[in-house]
Parts: structure tokens; sequence; C-alpha cells
């Protein structure tokens, strides 16, 4: 990943935290989304459809040790429940848009509990025209739901009301990989969720990947 991001996501978090400078911030926010996105439509062009599935640095610590198939479903399934379940609080694209059946996974969580080979035969079981799909669809509807925001919307904080809706979807799974998941995010005010889910969190996901790609092909 390029040190250009990484200084783009530092930027970010200073901008949108001044109300002075909260606009540019949202710009730049939206610009590092585009950049990463385009790298993962790359990874499309690219690679084929076993490199999604692979994973060549099985059993070590760290992002890199999962697929890049899995990574994008990460991604983007906590951006949806996020940006819907818990500040909208309307319903998650991927149960509006059919896209367990669409995508053909077997499960409905964000998928931290999957472990070593259990994540390379849940990637493999993907649809990835359609995880591609419901990757684009929650990106474009996050991206309204940033623009529409105010600097006085970044100190709200996640309601008792939000957690118990969360927690009756069951998209996050009670496992000890997965269940910290809702103290995390119910811990964290608006301005705290965009610079996780929204960006550090794709930022690190996706430079994950790239180590996978680079790794594959470097024989």
């Amino acid at each position: 990943m390029g040190n250009e991001l990484i200084e783009l996501c530092s930027k970010i978090k200073s901008e949108i935290s001044n109300e002075s400078t909260f606009h540019l911030g949202i710009g730049n926010l939206l610009l590092l989304r585009k950049q990463l996105l385009d790298t993962i439509l790359q990874f499309k062009v690219e690679l084929c459809r076993d490199d999604f599935n692979a994973m060549p640095f099985i059993g070590e610590d760290g992002f890199h040790s999962k697929t890049i198939a899995y990574s994008i479903w990460h991604i983007f399934r906590i951006e949806d429940i996020v940006s819907h379940t818990l500040i909208n609080g309307d319903d998650q694209i991927f149960f509006f848009g059919n896209f367990q059946e669409r995508i053909g996974s077997p499960i409905i969580t964000t998928g931290n509990e999957l472990i070593g080979h259990q994540i390379a035969d849940f990637s493999a079981s993907l649809d990835l025209d359609e995880l591609y799909k419901y990757a684009l669809s929650v990106k474009v509807i996050t991206n309204w739901i940033i623009e529409n925001m105010t600097f006085a919307d970044l100190k709200r904080r996640i309601t008792t009301a939000d957690r118990l809706r969360l927690e009756s979807l069951c998209v996050v799974s009670q496992s000890d990989n997965a269940r910290w998941l809702i103290d995390y995010w119910c811990g964290e005010d608006l301005g705290g969720l965009i610079l996780m889910p929204f960006s550090e969190h794709w930022l690190a996901h996706i430079h994950a990947c790239m180590l996978i790609r680079d790794k594959l092909y470097s024989k």
C-alpha cells in the first residue's frame, strides 16, 4: 500500500475532527474510498477465480492470512451492518437485495468466526460477480450517507436500541473471534465509525489482499 494513501488516511482523521476542515475531510474520505475500490476492481481484472480463494500465508498472524474473496466479503458486510443497522437504522443491502442467495454464501455474518481452511472453503463457495455487485452497492449508499453527514453528527453515540436491533439480526457471530465487534462498534461515536469501518478497515484489508496477490505472482 502506497505511503500516499496512508498519509491521506491520517489527513482525513485530522480534517474531520475540526469543523472548519470537516468538509475537506469528507471529500478526502470519498477520494480514499474511490482509490481503494479501484484496487479491488483491479483484482478482478488481474486475477483468476482460484486466486481469490488462495491462502499463501495460512497460519500466519495478520489479515494477509485470509483470502481476497473473504476480505471483500468482510469489508462490505461490516460496512453494510454499520451503515444501515447502526447509523441509518434501516435495512441492510444484504437483506433487501437478497444477496445471501445471489452470492451463495452459507453465512450472513462478518466472517470473523471462520478460521484456517474454513476461510478457503467459504471463499470458493461465493459467486464472485454477485459479491462484487454487493460491494459496489454498499459503497455507493455508504458514500451517500457520508456526504450527508454534518460535523455535529460525528458526536452521535450508538444507542441501546441500536445495539438491540443489531443483536437481533444475528449478523455477528457469538464466537470469541467475532462477538467483541458489537462492543467495539457500540462504544464508538459516528466519528469513530467513519475512521474504522469506512476507511482504515478498508486500508488494512486491501493492503493484505495486495500482499496475497504479490505472493501468488512472485514465482
